[in-house]
């Protein structure tokens, strides 16, 4: 077979058209097969760092075996033979000649070391990205029984991986590259925004309630109508003022939260209480978690998919993007702050089905 030949990703010529990665681990491998003496260089690479399969048999085979010395290397092609009997154990596809083109993708054996680097780079990057990948397909996942507790181990593990690799990583000094960024998010759909309205409907009838709700914060709500009502509700019930939809829709309106929106129909919704506010704050709480995981875990795949972010960026933007999932969640673990209760509470009126109200966007 021709070393040019395209073949599958289990074979080890691969396509004609590789990436970068893919010649680094060529480089080396053609390097220690030149010169056993240079596994000294790379005492920290692995054979998971590999990207292609073979690749990794053939490290394996070398990391194993006990190189010849340097006058019978010199002499016979013992080393090749034996690295190659024992990497075709596990890849079939390997032969004698893909050894030589290895030899030959080799410019200098002597910089094993930076070739060794450069494939550990490409290591962490990948294994960054399907971190995040799992991070963001738990938090799409409607079939999780616990979906909060699940996104947020996994954006623990991806914390724990940070940890793992920042002292083999350390932050350079310099500009950071600007990254493309995550892809935007979708908006919200129209039951998300009933529960937003119930919410703030049970809220206002019974203010109360809110004394238990600080985990809740307004950049929780999905459209600025409602960001804007619960900011209102909430400094009301800090300065004990009077609620009712009324007196939060006057409110509402000294700040600027009604423009561009219907009164009457704020007033409407907020007539209609239902159920218990703290069943609707989880509801709400839930979903920005999880939407908060889902943008942090595109925006590290994004940055993933960045060339121009090495490993010594991708760990600290990485810490960043996930900052704000973790003040999520450690407001959640905090005791709430204290609201004193309204002047007047009103009786709690019993749950019905709401009118389908109207949908309010950004």
């Amino acid at each position: 077979m021709s070393p040019d030949a395209p073949t599958d990703s289990e074979e080890p010529y691969g396509p004609e058209l590789q990436e970068v990665p893919h010649y680094a681990e060529q480089a080396l491998l053609g390097a220690l097969l030149l010169d056993p003496a240079q596994l000294a260089a790379v005492p920290n690479l692995l054979p998971e760092h590999f990207a292609n399969p073979s690749h990794t048999a053939l490290f394996t085979a070398m990391c194993t075996l006990i190189p010849p010395e340097p006058e019978v290397h010199r002499a016979r092609p013992v080393w090749l033979t034996a690295v190659l009997t024992a990497a075709v154990t596990s890849a079939p596809g390997l032969d004698a000649p893909y050894l030589h083109t290895l030899i030959t993708a080799c410019p200098k054996p002597e910089h094993a070391a930076a070739y060794g680097q450069m494939i550990r780079a490409e290591h962490l990057r990948r294994a960054l990205r399907e971190h995040a990948l799992r991070l963001e397909q738990l938090s799409n996942d409607p079939t999780l029984p616990d979906p909060t507790t699940t996104v947020c181990e996994q954006a623990d593990t991806l914390t724990r991986f940070f940890n793992h690799a920042e002292p083999h990583w350390p932050r350079r000094p310099g500009p950071i590259p600007k990254a493309a960024g995550a892809p935007p998010r979708a908006g919200p759909c129209e039951e998300d925004l009933d529960e937003e309205r119930l919410f703030l409907a049970t809220a206002t009838a019974h203010p109360g309630d809110l004394t238990q709700l600080g985990w809740l914060h307004s950049e929780d709500f999905s459209v600025d109508l409602h960001e804007g009502l619960h900011r209102c509700l909430t400094a009301m019930a800090r300065r004990d003022d009077p609620i009712d939809p009324l007196t939060v829709l006057w409110q509402a309106q000294q700040h600027a939260v009604l423009i561009g929106t219907n009164p009457a129909q704020v007033l409407d919704f907020l007539r209609q209480p239902a159920g218990s506010a703290e069943h609707w704050a989880e509801r709400i709480y839930t979903r920005a978690l999880l939407t908060t995981a889902r943008t942090a875990a595109r925006e590290i795949i994004a940055l993933t998919n960045d060339p121009a972010y090495t490993p010594h960026h991708l760990i600290p933007a990485g810490r960043r993007t996930l900052a704000e999932l973790a003040r999520m969640r450690a407001r959640r673990r905090a005791p709430p702050p204290r609201i004193p209760p309204a002047a007047a509470v009103s009786p709690r009126a019993p749950a019905f089905t709401a009118k389908r109200p109207f949908h309010a966007n950004r």
